[in-house]
């Protein structure tokens, strides 16, 4: 048998909140400047994806519309 069946679970929710909470503690979090600037920078890339799709996606239509007529 595990730890965990020989744990009442009312004692095994307490302990995981206090690691989570233990974890929290450990996480640097990024600042507000930072957060800014990647987020610009996915948009910046979904943009430039989402327009390369179209392209190749307008490319292949046009020759499978010569192809297949």
């Amino acid at each position: 048998m595990s730890d965990h069946t020989k744990t009442p679970f009312t004692k095994r929710v307490p302990e995981f909140f206090a690691q989570v909470r233990q974890e929290m503690r450990k996480v640097t979090w990024p600042s507000m400047k930072e957060t800014r600037v990647t987020t610009i920078v996915v948009f910046i890339f979904a943009i430039i994806a989402a327009a390369y799709f179209m392209v190749v996606d307008q490319i292949i239509y046009r020759l499978l519309h010569l192809i297949i007529g």
